[in-house]
């Protein structure tokens, strides 16, 4: 469904007029790169057919019970989504946000629930970006022996797909031998440990304080992030309430907006975001 001209006219100003611009990205940002989406279990599902067959859902298979369960399943979830967020290429809408985030003047910043590392490889260059659920492409021990968290650059999973199986040898903590597991936060997770992300949050802090002593007009571009999860959405709001800033919301489903000021754009990610480049030609080269 097109969008209506005078909510991307009203987008590509505020993004225009704009001091500085805060992403805060969900699920729906890497749809139109290609990754699956997991909305319900039957998407999960479709993506995961083993999976289905056995009646797990994602908030089972993303759990750091299924770790204890069974390594060899679990392992298979995680590294043939591993595996296809580093095969993935990101989208051209990432492209267009590094345009427009560079010709800020007071900056930008991203936060995201997504855990792909896209952001990364689009070789976006934010003041501060955080992963606030973490990140495949980092590990941890299982039991948090040391507290460390490392890179899984040298873990290459290969991943039985029919049987959603890893089928060679799961990582190890460096430390005391034990099973690694992704550094996600994932449900139910008491064992998640949180150091990238807290060392990720310094700078973004820092970077919104910074708006608010000249009191810099900031728009905060909100794409693919529904309710399901919330965790983007609960960071938007305080940014509304804290800073006054005008939210663009682009959502195919969940786009409505409250504030008289606020847009609302039901659309996929990479439409919109094409779109509002169409009215913004200056910023999108």
């Amino acid at each position: 469904m097109p969008l209506p001209d005078t909510a991307l006219e009203a987008a590509a100003e505020a993004i225009a007029g704009a001091d500085a611009l805060l992403v805060a990205a969900g699920a729906g940002m890497g749809v139109d790169s290609g990754l699956p989406d997991f909305r319900g279990p039957e998407g999960f599902w479709r993506a995961y057919p083993a999976l289905g067959r056995a009646g797990i859902d994602f908030y089972s298979a993303a759990s750091p019970a299924s770790f204890r369960r069974d390594p060899a399943l679990a392992w298979g979830f995680y590294g043939h989504r591993l595996g296809l967020y580093r095969a993935t290429v990101p989208h051209a809408g990432f492209r267009l946000l590094d345009a427009w985030g560079r010709r800020m003047r007071a900056g930008w910043a991203v936060f995201t629930s997504n855990v792909d590392g896209h952001f990364q490889q689009a070789g976006t260059a934010p003041a501060a970006l955080l992963e606030c659920h973490g990140s495949i492409h980092h590990l941890q021990c299982l039991d948090d022996c040391r507290g460390a968290v490392w890179p899984a650059d040298g873990f290459a999973p290969e991943v039985d797909a029919a049987q959603c199986r890893l089928v060679n040898a799961p990582p190890r903590c460096p430390h005391c031998g034990a099973l690694a597991r992704p550094n996600i936060l994932m449900f139910g997770d008491g064992g998640w440990n949180p150091q990238r992300e807290e060392a990720q949050a310094a700078p973004l802090q820092d970077w919104l304080a910074g708006l608010r002593r000249p009191r810099a007009r900031l728009v905060v571009l909100e794409i693919g992030a529904g309710t399901a999860v919330p965790s983007v959405r609960h960071f938007v709001q305080g940014l509304q309430r804290s800073l006054d800033a005008r939210l663009l919301r682009i959502n195919p489903r969940e786009s409505a907006v409250l504030g008289p000021h606020d847009l609302a754009l039901p659309a996929p990610a990479l439409q919109a975001l094409q779109a509002i480049a169409d009215r913004l030609p200056a910023l999108s080269r």
